[in-house]
């Protein structure tokens, strides 16, 4: 489908946008057969796409980025519609306790202490040694850091972070994640479930952890859109972990 195309390509989720690009790529087609450079029909392809819009302006980086432990992939809403964001999560010898950085509203950096909070209070629980946070600082960084970023969304996304570089467990290269975190573990609703999870579809994610009381929000997605993607509502951190996180490789004895 040319829409799927287009979408991919320059990743644009907004109506108004993907009918400009419609409208790009049906003039420069006319024009090319107006100047006899082609004869009808033209077929619109991959490489007549390219041709009209240029290079491609984003790419999917989700498989990439979430390679290694401690990289968690979450969906914000910023004033262009809903974006991905990668949550970095690193530990260093150092005594300053968190480190935050990416231009940091107060909500989230909340949203970061409490996750961090959350992941020490549950070590066993988690199978972390708690000599992992004696002596160590932690930096958590969301990068984009000339745009401006807030709100409590991100919880469990800067949660996830943390333990998979603790666990050493990478995160699942095709998940996205929003939900706002309490120290309890709950996952709380959040806002802009559909911009969210259109960005995740056009950034190439298939499957996205919703809070649970988000569930009825998932009616408003197109049609299209949740036929390839898969929905996972939750109510606690934990079933974020099992959903998101690589299985524990397991140690040959020797």
């Amino acid at each position: 489908m040319l829409s799927t195309i287009i979408t991919e390509y320059t990743r644009e989720a907004g109506v108004r946008n993907l009918e400009r690009e419609f409208g790009t790529i049906l003039r420069k087609t006319a024009t090319r057969i107006a100047s006899e450079k082609v004869t009808p029909p033209v077929a619109i392809d991959l490489d007549l796409v390219r041709d009209a819009l240029g290079r491609q302006k984003f790419f999917q980086e989700s498989a990439v980025r979430t390679a290694v432990p401690g990289v968690a992939t979450g969906l914000a809403v910023t004033g262009a519609g809903g974006d991905v964001l990668f949550v970095e999560a690193t530990s260093m010898k150092g005594t300053s306790g968190l480190v935050l950085t990416g231009q940091l509203g107060d909500v989230m950096k909340e949203s970061a202490r409490i996750a961090l909070s959350y992941v020490r209070g549950h070590a066993a629980d988690l199978h972390i040694d708690e000599s992992a946070f004696e002596d160590r600082e932690f930096h958590v960084h969301v990068p984009a850091g000339a745009i401006p970023k807030d709100g409590p969304s991100a919880g469990i996304t800067m949660v996830t972070a943390l333990a998979s570089l603790l666990t050493g467990r990478p995160v699942k290269h095709t998940v996205g994640m929003t939900g706002e975190v309490t120290l309890q573990g709950r996952v709380l609703p959040i806002g802009g479930l559909k911009q969210k999870i259109l960005a995740a579809h056009a950034a190439g994610l298939t499957d996205v952890i919703v809070p649970e009381r988000n569930r009825g929000d998932l009616d408003d997605i197109p049609d299209e859109v949740r036929a390839k993607m898969a929905f996972h509502p939750v109510m606690t951190v934990q079933e974020v972990l099992d959903r998101a996180l690589e299985p524990a490789r397991d140690v040959a004895l020797s």
